[in-house]
């Protein structure tokens, strides 16, 4: 039925659209044209008065500009005169009228340059007209002051060579050329009014015939306006014609809607159980991810704890005897319990996405101060070769991260070669082009790679030694995430990497760094950044808050070492009452993560009595120092810490710094 209404209704729709369309239209056109041709003659005739007003003012500009010439001429031949009749009679009121006529004479000249402000024509000519007129001054003056002072002979002389000096001449000259340019300007401005007054007369004879076409125009809009009375009732024929149609289109529209709505929640139903099964494969593979996590963090951190607990035991026992021995036991278990801090921030990072903090680092003085620590590592049975070729070449890296990742290259060569065999790690300088590695950029690299003679690897497996958790080790041996974050490293760092791996020949892993162009030497090791000096400050009584009472007991030896006077104070909630009871406590050292409120929490909570007081907040957990807002701008110390990192963040929250001290927590 819709379709028969349909044809029905399409010839009456052709027979009667052009002629209702152009009905509608013409009427609107007439008042768009007769609109516009308003604005335009409004516009013509304004701009005709104002260009007729201007060429009069102009004209008379110039007429004003050569009756300032004319004066100033004039006045400039009366004061020469009035000197002559001075020079000649000697009268002093001749030669204070003299003054005065010359003074007339500049008056008039100010203002002839005040008339000429705005012509460029004229510009050129009235400065040298000034010039002039100051030189003519000058030699005025002094055959004046030669009257004056009864040299009646000498100032004749002057005032007759003075007659015949080039700058009267030149004055004279520059007053015709200004005088002849404004005749000039003025003849182009007489042309210019004598047009603007044709224009205008122009403009009168179309508003006379604007007027005859808009009373035929308001004819047509009468004839129009008939048409449109009727066009309406035909459209309101049609209308009731086009609501039938609607009505049917509305009911197919509803069949329609409920089918969509039917596919709709089917979709729903088939997105829900996707997502279920996603979720059950993302916690298997998390399960399993975390069961081979386990097994190489522990063996890791045996590692390092062996190297801290060895360390001690031999310092220990060389401490009578041999001292400086004992320094350096002393100094490797420092180290390694370093390194085993870095390994907690590195699998934090992992887990929290962090970014690096890079420095510019020397790559031979790198590999040379972790010899004694690889070779600890690896073990006796590995011979180690370095080959320092960088000389002076810098990168642009972060440090400790560099350090774990080549002490997880030479680890992974150890067990490539079963702990016996010869490791090689290289520096060396390289020249790269676009495309010539990876996504390197073109430009100088350092090359930094590690080479063993171990059982290599296959093909099929150096095509996934960079998917995380992908690993050849037996379980409890290896996480699989050693090769993935030095790829990401080498990735953040705007380099690349590349492995050369046979079976049975061994595998050399090589990164490409982009060189870094310094102006001062980098720090070379931890040693050195520990070296720097803490920022001094005067003993102050600290009240240390912290639930654990050995790391408690450890604060407040370090305080106290420090040339401090620690109060200790075990409980966040009893904080108040301590900085009640102890007047002159003058900084605030809080753990973060404690029973029943947080050390922020607690410092929060303090009486505004004591929210002068300057924080400085200490953390085990890498996550604590990501989102300083929590901390209201205070330090951030992270554990563990040395007694310099102590040291430099005491002093720095002290002297009223609110830098985030998390650096420390790197040394």
């Amino acid at each position: 039925m819709a379709d028969g209404i349909f044809d029905t209704r399409q010839p009456d729709q052709r027979g009667m659209d052009w002629p209702a369309a152009l009905r509608r239209i013409v009427p609107w056109l007439l008042v768009i044209l007769l609109v516009g041709s308003l604005g335009a003659l409004l516009y013509t005739a304004r701009t005709a008065s104002r260009d007729h007003a201007l060429a009069l003012a102009e004209q008379q500009r110039s007429f004003e500009v050569i009756a300032l010439a004319r004066g100033f001429e004039a006045r400039i031949a009366r004061a020469e005169v009035t000197l002559a009749r001075y020079v000649i009679s000697l009268e002093p009121d001749t030669g204070r009228l003299f003054q005065e006529q010359w003074r007339s004479a500049n008056s008039q000249l100010r203002a002839l340059f005040y008339a000429t402000r705005g012509a460029d024509w004229q510009r050129g000519n009235v400065e040298a007209l000034r010039r002039a007129f100051a030189d003519r001054g000058k030699r005025l003056s002094e055959i004046g002051l030669r009257t004056t002072y009864d040299q009646k002979m000498t100032a004749l002389a002057k005032f007759h060579e003075a007659g015949k000096s080039e700058d009267l001449q030149r004055i004279t000259s520059l007053l015709d050329r200004v005088i002849a340019a404004e005749n000039a300007r003025l003849r182009e401005r007489s042309l210019a009014v004598s047009l603007a007054g044709d224009r205008t007369e122009w403009i009168g004879k179309t508003w006379r015939l604007f007027g005859l076409v808009l009373l035929v125009c308001v004819l047509f809009a009468a004839w129009f306006a008939h048409i449109a009375i009727t066009d309406r009732r035909k459209a309101r024929r049609q209308a009731e014609l086009e609501s039938d149609r609607a009505d049917a289109l509305d009911a197919a529209v509803r069949a329609r809607t409920a089918e969509l709505s039917a596919a709709y929640e089917q979709l729903k139903r088939e997105a829900t159980e996707r997502a279920a099964a996603e979720d059950s494969l993302r916690q298997m593979q998390k399960m399993d991810a975390i069961g081979q996590l386990t097994g190489g963090i522990a063996h890791d951190f045996n590692n390092m704890l062996a190297v801290v607990v060895g360390g001690l035991e031999l310092a220990r026992r060389k401490m009578q005897a041999q001292p400086e021995e004992a320094l350096r036991h002393l100094d490797n278990a420092t180290e390694g319990a370093n390194r085993a801090a870095a390994l907690t921030r590195r699998l934090l990072a992992f887990a929290r996405s962090e970014p690096l903090l890079p420095s510019a680092v020397d790559p031979d003085a790198l590999i040379a101060g972790m010899a004694d620590l690889i070779d600890r590592t690896i073990g006796d049975q590995i011979t180690v070769t370095f080959q320092h070729e960088a000389q002076g070449w810098q990168i642009f890296v972060d440090q400790h991260q560099m350090e774990n990742a080549i002490l997880n290259l030479c680890v992974n060569a150890r067990d490539a070669m079963e702990g016996r065999g010869r490791l090689t790690l290289a520096t060396r300088r390289v020249s790269l082009a676009q495309g010539d590695i990876g996504e390197c950029a073109a430009g100088d690299y350092v090359c930094l790679s590690v080479t063993d003679d171990g059982c290599g690897m296959t093909p099929e497996i150096m095509a996934r030694v960079f998917e995380p958790f992908f690993t050849t080790k037996p379980v409890g041996k290896g996480t699989g995430l050693g090769l993935s974050q030095i790829f990401g490293l080498v990735r953040q760092s705007e380099g690349d990497i590349r492995i050369q791996s046979e079976p049975g020949r061994g595998s050399t892993v090589t990164l490409y760094l982009p060189r870094c162009i310094t102006q001062a030497e980098p720090l070379a090791d931890d040693s050195l950044a520990l070296a720097r000096a803490p920022v001094e400050h005067p003993p102050t009584r600290i009240l240390v808050v912290e639930d654990d009472p050995r790391v408690l007991r450890h604060t407040m030896a370090a305080l106290s070492e420090l040339g401090h006077l620690p109060i200790a104070c075990d409980h966040p909630t009893k904080a108040a009452r301590l900085l009640g009871n102890n007047s002159d406590i003058g900084l605030i050292l809080s753990d973060v993560l404690m029973p029943d409120m947080t050390g922020p929490e607690m410092v929060r909570a303090l009486p505004a009595a004591f929210h002068h007081l300057p924080v400085l907040f200490v953390t085990g957990f890498t996550g604590d120092g990501n989102d300083q807002a929590d901390f209201g701008g205070h330090a951030v110390l992270r554990k563990p810490y040395t007694l310099a990192a102590l040291a430099q963040a005491v002093g720095t929250a002290l002297n009223g710094s609110h830098r985030p001290a998390t650096a420390a927590a790197a040394e």
